[in-house]
C-alpha cells in the first residue's frame, strides 16, 4: 500500500494504527510470516482504533473516520497553503494527487480479506460503530461531525481527482490542524518550548446572554467585527469591578467569531516570557488569534509587565496584523502602586519617569472598557431576565426580596451573584 512513498503526509501523528494495518496486510499472504503474530498486531489495532473512537466521539465506519482524522490533522506544505487560498497552483498538486492515492486506497483496505486469512469475526464493527450519545473527550460535537462528514465524503468519491477537490474545499473552509478543528488553546511548557495545547471544553456563553452592560459590549463588538474583517483594531483591556462580566464577554466573542477565523489563546502571567515564540507559532496561518490574558494584575515587585509591554509595541520586529491582546483586570492600571510607592517618588529626581515606566503599560491597549458593578435597580433587572431564560416561576415581589437577601451575603450587587442566585434557585427546582 505504498506507505514509504508518501510525499507531503509523511511523519503522520497518531499513524502507529495505520503503519500497522498497512504491514499487516502486506504479510497476509507471506509465508515467512506467523499468523498468531499478525492476529495479535490486528487486535492491537483494533482496540487503537476503538480507544480513538470513544475519545472522539466517532461513529460509523471508524477506519475511514480514522483516516479522515490524519488528513485534517496534518500541517504540511499542501494543507496550509489550501487553508490560506483554496485550490492552489504549482507542482504541489503532483504530490498532493500521488499522495491522495495513497489514502484512497487505504479507504479500500478490504477487512473482509483479512478476516478470512487469519480466521476472526471480529472486523465488522469497525465498519458500523455504534457510540454513546456523548461526544467524547477530545473533540466537541462540532468537530467531530464535520470530520465524520468529511470521511462519508472521501468514502464515496470515484476518482483521486475528486477525493482531492473534497479535501481541498475542506482545507479552506475549515483549515486543518488543531488551530483549524479546535477554537480556543492554553499553553504548555516543553522542552521544546513553549506548545499550544486546545482546550476541549469551552463554555458556550454568547453575548446575548450577558444581561446590560450594553455600551461595553458594543465597544467589544465593534473592535473584534474590524479585526476579523481585516480591519484595523486595538488591543483591548476590560476592567471593572469582579463578577461583571468581563471574562465571559470574551469568551461570547470567542463563540461568535469562530466560524469566521477567530482563535484564543490563555496565557498566564508567568508564561509572558514565552510570548514571542508563541506569535511566532501563529503568525502566518490563516486566522485571527487573540490572545487572551485574564484578572491580568501585576504586583509592585513583578516585572512580567515589561515582556507584554515589548511584544504589544516597541520591539524591532512589528506585531502580526492577525493577532491580537485582550485581557481582563480589576485594576485600571494594572500595576499596583501603594503609599511606599509614592513616597520613594518623592524622594526621586526623576519622579515622572517612574510614573509613565508604569502607566505605559495600559497606554498600549487602545480600546479600554468599563464594566462596573450595577447599582440595585439594574441588578434587579438581572435577576428577572435571567430567572425568565431560566424558567423560574416566582412572584416578583418574592424573587427581589430573595435576591436582596442573596447579594447581601454573597458577595455584593453583581451580574455574577444575580447568576448564582438563579443558579441555586434552579437546583432547588430541579429537586
Amino acid at each position: 500500500m505504498r506507505m514509504n512513498e508518501l510525499i507531503i503526509y509523511r511523519d503522520i501523528e497518531d499513524g502507529n494504527i495505520l503503519s500497522n494495518m498497512v504491514f499487516l496486510k502486506e504479510n497476509l499472504k507471506n509465508e515467512g510470516c506467523d499468523k498468531d503474530s499478525l492476529k495479535e498486531l490486528l487486535f492491537e489495532c483494533i482496540g487503537g482504533l476503538l480507544e480513538m473512537a470513544v475519545s472522539h466521539g466517532f461513529e460509523g465506519n471508524i477506519w475511514h473516520a480514522y483516516l479522515t482524522y490524519l488528513l485534517a490533522s496534518h500541517e504540511n506544505a499542501y494543507s496550509t497553503s489550501c487553508e490560506i487560498t483554496g485550490r492552489v497552483e504549482g507542482s504541489i498538486n503532483i504530490a498532493a494527487l500521488h499522495d491522495f492515492a495513497i489514502f484512497k486506497d487505504l479507504f479500500a483496505y478490504d477487512f473482509e480479506q483479512v478476516e478470512k486469512v487469519l480466521a476472526t469475526e471480529h472486523l465488522s464493527f469497525l465498519r458500523n460503530y455504534k457510540g454513546d450519545k456523548g461526544h467524547g473527550k477530545i473533540f466537541n460535537q462540532r468537530i467531530r461531525d464535520r470530520i465524520s462528514g468529511l470521511g462519508r465524503h472521501l468514502a464515496e468519491t470515484q476518482s483521486v481527482e475528486e477525493f482531492k477537490d473534497v479535501i481541498t474545499q475542506f482545507y479552506k473552509e475549515f483549515g486543518v490542524g488543531k488551530l483549524g478543528l479546535h477554537k480556543a488553546f492554553r499553553i504548555r511548557q516543553t522542552e521544546e518550548g513553549a506548545q499550544i495545547v486546545p482546550i476541549t471544553r469551552i463554555a458556550h456563553v454568547h453575548l446575548d446572554d450577558l444581561v446590560g452592560y450594553e455600551i461595553a459590549k458594543k465597544k467589544l463588538i465593534d473592535n473584534t467585527e474590524a479585526f476579523v474583517s481585516g480591519r484595523k483594531a486595538n488591543n483591548c483591556l476590560l476592567f471593572g469591578d469582579a463578577g461583571t462580566g468581563k471574562s465571559s464577554s470574551i469568551k461570547a466573542v470567542l463563540n461568535q467569531y469562530y466560524d469566521r477565523g477567530l482563535r484564543m489563546i490563555e496565557v498566564y502571567k508567568h508564561q509572558f516570557q514565552n510570548l514571542n515564540d508563541i506569535i511566532t507559532q501563529i503568525k502566518n496561518r490563516n486566522y485571527k488569534f487573540i490572545i487572551y490574558m485574564d484578572d491580568l494584575s501585576f504586583e509592585e515587585f513583578e516585572i512580567e509587565y515589561k515582556y507584554l509591554k515589548a511584544v504589544i509595541e516597541g520591539g524591532l520586529e512589528r506585531k502580526p496584523e492577525n493577532v491580537l491582546i485582550y485581557a481582563t483586570s480589576n485594576r485600571r492600571h494594572l500595576i499596583r502602586e501603594t503609599f511606599k510607592d509614592k513616597a520613594d517618588r518623592d524622594e526621586e529626581l526623576h519622579t515622572n519617569d517612574t510614573v509613565q515606566e508604569k502607566l505605559s503599560l495600559v497606554a498600549r491597549f487602545g480600546v479600554t472598557i468599563y464594566f462596573g458593578k450595577p447599582d440595585k435597580k439594574q441588578f434587579q433587572e438581572i435577576v428577572r431576565q435571567l430567572a425568565a431564560r431560566n424558567e423560574i416561576h416566582m412572584p416578583e415581589d418574592e424573587l427581589l426580596l430573595e435576591a436582596n437577601k442573596w447579594e447581601l451575603s454573597h458577595g455584593g450587587l453583581s451580574g455574577r451573584t444575580a447568576q448564582q442566585f438563579i443558579d441555586y434557585l434552579a437546583g432547588m427546582n430541579d429537586n
